[in-house]
């Protein structure tokens, strides 16, 4: 769906039905990176090993490993920063992902990547300064109770200091052209009086009323004096200064709410007078405005709605009508990166299980793909000489990482290497298979992860992991859960169903009025070619997913008896009543002929797997955040107590404070080691990388109840 522009990736991380796991004083010398890098997990116990003599890879080492983004190359082209997202744990702590600053030459190589900050407070939204002697960066102020703030580092190091003073904290900013502004995305500051009823407790909330809006705003970084410059009804985003200083360009939504997130326009507002136009004047939904270079075009993207195709378009800066690169594109386009000649705007984008690099030609109107790899290659930036690009790349055997190019994109090359202690480990083959589906005959294709010292001859206990979105897929990316489940013995087949994104508009829209229909036999049409290959073992085969993948499974579960063992998380069984609890109404009635539950009912009752709660036989294990927004944790309490009263054999874990995407990194270890107690008992398959200790208390919370002798049999011990 196009919410993957707006959080670009296995969709839907900020949606529905996606999942994102995610999990002060600074030195005044930056930091070598090798020592950290080289430094293995630690290990409780003595580590198991491959048959090469490699480590297995456990829960411990998934938290472990750092988590590379935003790369921004400096105005002469010559040092890539970006960030990097650590876990900060000892014995006697909750934990918690600490994202830092990172300095690295821009041809590399990863040794002379430095660390520029360090503490416990986390930074994001790094910039230059358009002469490259400084760093931004929002970080916590130092009254953290005004929310984020704009601070600055000198590029060569030394100790950062607060910029901004904003009272409702800062949501975003940009340099100005010359460097003597900041523009911010802010809220105003909070009322004196509504201020003294929180205080009081007096804080009752009126719903859909007194929302926070976002504006722009011009901080003087000479003199802080800063000054609101949008005052409109509706909160903006993604503001972007034309070349000479003299336009922005911004997105504005209607409200800051998740349901109205795809309800964008892109404004320009001229700043000497403060008038502001729409980019084009168009029905549609408009966003992600770049200017080109000489400031005398804007590049934009502009859709229909939540998941119709995303294109690509120009307009003058002046107005006028816009022209369509894409028009002869199947695919979604991705952010916009204009060349510095002007004459070609790149754009990453998903194909299929990859994303890859295209190239949009402004005057021909024509769209040519220009890398073709099985990994997921994001373009962020190309340096003003036009000799370098740069961006993160990653493939199921390598965490993300920043690269180097030139525009051909022949040689991508990359210049970090923060996870080098991986090359200890023995990790599981990753293959993108095909099948056809029993629906129709359609080919589906998904990616395979094959299990540590793969033997073609043998059969495996298998696992099928459908995503969430449902408008996502699964990538060639490292994946660290499908990586544990490897290192213990499982093969896994992650399928990207109809429905799934990198394939064109017509295939995301597959499965409308069709929710576990052509998906599920999509899905289940994999799980037959697997085992006609003769690897998955058909008596040893379990179920997992999260969010839309929590649907999947919770649909499997009243649908077939094929499987020992279910695990549904984050799940969204009722969906008449998911509708209402849910953030995003709007999303699901794109499925439901553009219908609410209560003018549709039949739809979405048909759809839903507690219509057919009677037929569930099969242990289940349900996982579900307490605080979830995106899926309310009603609709698992709703499919628990139907199989807990049905006798069923289901256990039901709860975890607190945890929203649709868990941060916490002892829930985010407590997930997968459950699933590898659950399924280790009822697919026969101990657990090898985990502490015995876990495993004994785990096992004790597994399902109790009444079952087949079947689905009751399994291992009971388990042994690290």
């Amino acid at each position: 769906m196009k919410i993957r522009e707006k959080a670009m990736c296995c969709g839907f991380a900020l949606l529905i039905l996606g999942l994102a796991v995610t999990l002060a004083p600074f030195t005044a010398l930056a930091q070598d990176s090798s020592d950290q890098a080289m430094a293995a997990p630690s290990q409780q116990a003595p580590a198991p090993r491959s048959k090469d003599g490699k480590r297995l890879f456990g829960t411990r080492e998934a938290l472990e490993v750092a988590r590379v983004s935003s790369p921004r190359i400096s105005p002469d082209g010559s040092t890539v920063a970006y960030l990097v997202s650590s876990l900060k744990m000892e014995k006697d702590d909750p934990g918690k992902s600490v994202t830092n600053l990172w300095i690295v030459p821009a041809a590399g190589p990863a040794s002379a990547a430095r660390q520029y900050t360090r503490g416990d407070k986390s930074i994001s939204d790094i910039a230059w300064s358009p002469d490259g002697k400084i760093i931004a960066f929002a970080m916590a102020g130092e009254d953290e109770k005004n929310g984020p703030q704009v601070w600055f580092m000198y590029a060569d190091g030394g100790e950062p200091w607060q910029v901004t003073k904003h009272k409702s904290g800062v949501r975003g900013f940009e340099f100005s052209p010359d460097g003597k502004m900041l523009l911010l995305v802010a809220t105003a500051a909070p009322d004196p009086d509504a201020e003294k009823r929180d205080k009081l407790h007096d804080d009752a909330v009126v719903v859909d009323h007194d929302f926070k809006l976002a504006q722009l705003w011009t901080w003087n970084i000479a003199t802080s004096d800063e000054k609101e410059i949008t005052k409109g009804d509706f909160t903006v985003s993604d503001p972007r200064w034309s070349p000479d200083g003299s336009h922005i360009t911004f997105t504005t939504n209607p409200t800051p709410l998740l349901d109205d997130i795809s309800l964008q326009t892109a404004w320009i507002l001229d700043v000497s007078t403060g008038e502001e136009r729409k980019v084009v004047d168009t029905t549609g939904y408009t966003h992600t405005a770049r200017w080109s270079p000489d400031g005398k075009w804007i590049a934009y993207l502009s859709d229909r709605g939540m998941i119709e195709q995303v294109n690509l378009s120009v307009v003058s800066a002046d107005g006028g009508e816009p022209r369509k690169l894409t028009a002869s594109f199947e695919l979604n386009a991705g952010t916009p990166v204009w060349a510095p000649d002007g004459k070609t705007i790149y754009f990453s984008t998903d194909t299929r299980e990859s994303i890859d690099v295209f190239a949009a030609d402004v005057a021909a109107g024509t769209v040519r793909q220009v890398t073709d790899k099985p990994a997921m290659i994001s373009l962020d930036e190309i340096s003003a000489n036009g000799q370098t690009a740069v961006g993160t790349w990653t493939d199921p055997s390598h965490p993300a990482e920043v690269f180097h190019s030139d525009l051909s994109f022949d040689s991508i090359s990359p210049i970090t290497n923060q996870n080098a202690w991986l090359a200890e480990y023995a990790l599981g083959d990753t293959e993108v298979v095909r099948w056809k589906s029993s629906k129709d005959g359609i080919e589906i294709d998904g990616i395979l992860t094959k299990p540590v010292d793969f033997d073609p001859s043998r059969k495996y206990p298998f696992l099928l992991n459908p995503h969430g979105g449902p408008t996502g897929a699964s990538p060639l990316a490292f994946n660290a859960q499908e990586q544990i489940m490897a290192a213990n013995g499982y093969l896994i087949l992650e399928p990207n169903f109809r429905g799934s994104s990198g394939r064109g508009e017509k295939f995301a829209m597959a499965n409308q009025n069709d929710w576990g229909g052509g998906d599920y036999k999509d899905d289940m049409s994999g799980v037959q070619a697997i085992v006609d290959k003769g690897w998955a073992d058909p008596s040893r085969m379990g179920a997992f997913g999260w969010s839309y993948g929590g649907f999947m499974t919770f649909w499997i579960d009243t649908q077939t008896d094929r499987f020992k063992a279910i695990s549904p998380g984050a799940g969204l069984p009722d969906l008449y009543s998911m509708y209402s609890q849910t953030d995003i109404h709007r999303y699901l009635t794109n499925f439901f002929d553009m219908k609410a539950p209560w003018d549709n009912f039949q739809e979405y009752w048909d759809h839903s797997p507690m219509k057919y709660i009677e037929n569930v036989k099969t242990p289940t294990m349900i996982l579900h955040g307490i605080a979830d927004t995106r899926v309310p944790i009603p609709q698992a309490e709703e499919f628990y107590e139907a199989l807990k009263e049905r006798h069923v054999p289901v256990e039901f874990v709860k975890y607190p404070r945890e929203n649709h995407g868990f941060i916490e990194p002892r829930h985010i270890q407590d997930r997968w080691q459950r699933y590898l107690v659950f399924f280790g008992k009822y697919l026969d398959n101990p657990p090898l990388t985990e502490p015995k200790d876990v495993l004994d208390r785990m096992a004790k919370d597994l399902p109790q109840g009444n079952a087949s002798s079947e689905t009751q049999s399994g291992a009971v011990g388990y042994q690290p």
